[in-house]
């Protein structure tokens, strides 16, 4: 019998998808039939406390979780969100109700072994409630107790060769796509690179010493299956800077009928006739497209990348191989200013081990730029739309090119910096200044 009246919650289950409250209630029961006989580390009763927290809530109108102040595991800053109840005389069981996040694998594969260790051990020791993933990446575990912090992450380090994810002031879990592994369109190694980085910044990750959260995401194509461009202060999008392959029977076979556009994904509805015009060359951002005759044709310097064509015929249209990545900062969401897709600061960059420019080009010239300049709580994204994309590209040493330009000038003036003039309008200007101090 549930511990909690919740009718409002009870509503969240009438309609036709899962709902995590009877996710909640059947671990609830679980719990309290205890039918694997553990030995709970945690109050056995803590998802029918949490179940009376959230039905509280909703009925006051906002939440009964306080700020989880300093918590966390011996030596790291990172990796523990403090969670308390503000009411732990009537909800005991989660009066401190702890979130740990663990650092998922790249590409998130796993083995059924290790999902089935990891459950062990949260069923033991937190409240056997996950979020397979959070927004960041992260494996999350929902809800323990401070004592239970230490015994978790001895766990996860000595029987599951794992960590800790990051959680706070400092670099969060590197995240990536499948890339290579599965996907025909990855333009570099995703998951190569993501583990290298998540080693390499181990410091960074789990002792917070930045303004504010850092997030790298590395996405294998412009499709961005881990939406880099849109959640990550620098983003790696999978790129290539050669033609778009076309297998022109292959174009006929879809004009034909032959082969079904989107691969098939809409082979359960009648769209009619393919039609490569209205489906593909006109809806083309840059109008890069056409046909000649029964020959497709793409001007490859108008080309964005887009890959609407690619998805709409993958066996047509090929990406080239000439591959590496763009690189983008400053996305974020609406914390503090606002949501901001990222801004591109290098077009085309190799992906290759040890990527030795990746980090002295980009990654740490922005970060002590950022570590010195940034305010308290501000993202990346905010303090270049604070101090101007022109400082991000001195700080990196990166050359203005066109792909930088966001939209035309509409202030009439420019100032040129001294250095940036050549020797001969120097000696003009000091000229002109002597001529005016006389």
């Amino acid at each position: 019998m549930a511990k909690h009246e919740t009718p409002m919650l009870d509503q969240l289950e009438s309609g036709p998808w899962p709902s995590f409250v009877s996710d909640i209630k059947a671990e609830a029961e679980s719990r309290a039939k205890n039918e694997k006989g553990l030995d709970y580390q945690i109050p056995q009763d803590c998802c029918d406390d949490l179940l009376g927290v959230l039905e509280l809530s909703y009925k006051h109108g906002r939440t009964h979780w306080k700020h989880g102040g300093i918590v966390g595991v011996f030596g790291y800053g990172g990796g523990v969100i403090g969670r308390y109840c503000d009411q732990p005389e009537m909800f005991p069981a989660v009066a401190h109700f702890h979130t740990m996040r663990v650092n998922q694998p790249s590409g998130k594969f796993y083995s059924t072994k290790f999902l089935g260790d990891l459950l062990d051990i949260w069923e033991l020791r937190g409240s056997g409630l996950t979020n397979m993933h959070g927004s960041t990446g992260d494996i999350v575990f929902l809800g323990t107790t401070t004592p239970q912090l230490e015994e978790v992450f001895f766990d996860l380090t000595h029987k599951l060769d794992t960590d800790l994810g990051g959680s706070g002031s400092n670099l969060r879990t590197p995240s990536c796509c499948i890339g290579q592994a599965r996907c025909e369109f990855a333009c570099y190694d995703t998951q190569a690179i993501c583990h290298y980085m998540t080693n390499e910044y181990q410091d960074e990750l789990h002792r917070p010493a930045f303004p504010y959260k850092f997030k790298f995401k590395f996405d294998g194509c412009p499709n961005c299956c881990v939406a880099s461009i849109a959640r990550s202060d620098i983003s790696y999008i999978g790129t290539w800077r050669d033609d778009i392959r076309i297998d022109q029977e292959a174009v006929k076979a879809y004009i034909g009928g032959e082969i079904p556009p989107n691969a098939g994904a809409h082979a359960g509805r009648d769209w009619g006739p393919f039609d490569i015009h209205k489906e593909v060359i006109d809806i083309c951002p840059t109008g890069c497209m056409r046909m000649d005759g029964d020959k497709l044709e793409i001007n490859t310097p108008e080309c964005t990348r887009c890959m609407h064509c690619i998805n709409v015929m993958p066996k047509a249209l090929r990406i080239g191989n000439d591959r590496g990545c763009s690189i983008l900062c400053g996305a974020k969401a609406p914390i503090l200013d606002g949501a901001q897709m990222a801004s591109l600061l290098i077009p085309f960059i190799k992906v290759e081990e040890p990527y030795d420019e990746l980090k002295e080009k980009v990654i740490e010239p922005i970060w002590d730029w950022w570590m010195e300049e940034g305010k308290n709580r501000e993202r990346l994204g905010e303090l270049i739309k604070r101090q101007g994309f022109q400082k991000l590209l001195d700080v990196t040493g990166i050359k203005a090119i066109p792909q930088h330009v966001a939209e035309p000038r509409s202030n009439p003036y420019i100032f040129w910096k001294e250095e940036e003039v050549p020797g001969g309008w120097k000696r003009d200007i000091n000229e002109f200044r002597k001529y005016h101090q006389r």
